[in-house]
């Protein structure tokens, strides 16, 4: 089980880094505007803004990565945290914004976390 679980902590952080991507670099390009359904007046506008919420994704991924190179308790706690950080944001998200949040940040980040408990 311990592998599995670190297995979905890897994929929940690349998951992350290409919303860093598409937030920081793509967010005004057709496939970023097809991936967040926005228009190009609408990318063009809010582009510094999709900016700092991709940096913010890369700082989650980042912490995911941390917890997977560190060692037990901290590997575990960080993972713990971050997980609970990404989950919280996908609810939040998926409320607020689109309920395509749900089910892209909050069910994976979810699955994993469900694995890092039940591995313990």
């Amino acid at each position: 089980m311990h592998t599995a679980a670190q297995v979905l902590v890897a994929l929940v952080a690349l998951i992350h880094v290409y919303f860093l991507v598409l937030e920081m670099f793509l967010w005004d390009t057709d496939r970023g505007r097809k991936a967040f359904g926005t228009t190009p007046e609408f990318s063009r506008e809010s582009a510094t803004l999709a900016a700092n919420q991709g940096l913010y994704n890369g700082f989650m991924a980042a912490g995911l990565v941390w917890s997977l190179l560190a060692s037990d308790p901290v590997s575990y706690q960080a993972q713990i945290f971050f997980l609970g950080c990404l989950v919280v944001a996908g609810v939040y998200g998926a409320v607020t914004v689109s309920r395509k949040i749900l089910f892209v940040q909050a069910v994976p980040s979810a699955l994993a976390l469900g694995a890092v408990l039940l591995a313990g």
